[in-house]
């Protein structure tokens, strides 16, 4: 936890979160500052800063510090001029969606359905609803550790396949997502990825299936691996692993999906929640 610094970390809940008091995102950040930072982050998953006044430059060159940006196949959806910055809005302009307005909306983590998917989120509220629109964070390090002996001993090895079913989501009733070119349906072939990931940083095991992305074990029957699956993400999901962040304005979140799987709720249809997100690319799972 940072120290000698003016950096002050408070935890949210005893599960995931924790709040960074004394930090301006536009300002200087010793090297000192960050590695505190960024242990803070390891032991709390999710860190909360409050009350920024981030630029989209800002913000960028903030999340660059903790590894390169990626884009993302939504490319529809990116920031115009900001080629590294999803943005999750209901807003309309000229008639058009203006962001993606219904992402996440079940557990996931993070574009998973890639050979190396990102090992962090940073997003940043410049619109929230008066009501409704949390984000759940669900901490896969305590799901592991909460699998019975015999049910770790069975999934030690087991790989599974992720995939994102873009014309489902599309296809909902409601939906504003735009269509996929070619080019981005052709990128949606999926990968396979452990069940259970080792954080490359912490070397702490995580559980690594969602809900949203995950379709199959691979080598099981589909009964059992169907089985199998909602097994562990009754895991996954239980409450007792779960940190709910209510969203306040200008709150910037940065979550590792390493081992955190997340879920955006809903929110009435006549408020605005308009986010910047910028996504920290990482490494292959193992």
């Amino acid at each position: 936890m940072p120290n000698a610094s003016s950096l002050i970390v408070r935890p949210l809940s005893p599960i995931a979160g924790a709040e960074v008091l004394g930090f301006d995102g536009n300002g200087p950040l010793a090297e000192s500052e960050f590695a505190a930072l960024k242990n803070a982050w390891h032991d709390h998953c999710v860190l909360v800063f409050r009350d920024q006044r981030f630029t989209p430059d800002g913000q960028e060159n903030f999340s660059a510090r903790f590894g390169a940006l990626k884009g993302h196949i939504l490319s529809q959806y990116l920031l115009p001029g900001y080629d590294k910055t999803l943005v999750l809005s209901n807003k309309k302009v000229n008639g058009e969606p203006a962001g993606l307005e219904d992402a996440g909306r079940y557990w996931h983590s993070d574009v998973s359905y890639e050979d190396v998917p990102p090992m962090a989120s940073l997003l940043y509220a410049l619109e929230i609803p008066p009501e409704g629109g949390d984000t759940l964070f669900a901490n896969q390090y305590a799901a592991y550790e909460n699998l019975p002996g015999n049910l770790k001993q069975r999934i030690a090895g087991l790989k599974a396949r992720h995939m994102f079913n873009y014309g489902k989501i599309q296809a909902e009733a409601g939906s504003s997502r735009k269509p996929l070119s070619a080019e981005q349906q052709a990128q949606l072939a999926g990968a396979v990825h452990p069940v259970v990931r080792t954080h490359p940083e912490t070397g702490r095991k995580a559980l690594y299936v969602s809900p949203g992305f995950t379709v199959a074990i691979e080598g099981l029957p589909p009964d059992e691996s169907e089985s199998l699956l909602k097994e562990l993400w009754s895991y996954a999901t239980s409450g007792d692993v779960i940190y709910r962040h209510r969203w306040q304005p200008r709150d910037a979140v940065l979550w590792d999906n390493r081992c955190l799987m997340h879920h955006a709720t809903t929110y009435p249809a006549q408020y605005t929640r308009h986010m910047h997100r910028t996504t920290i690319a990482g490494t292959k799972p193992f």
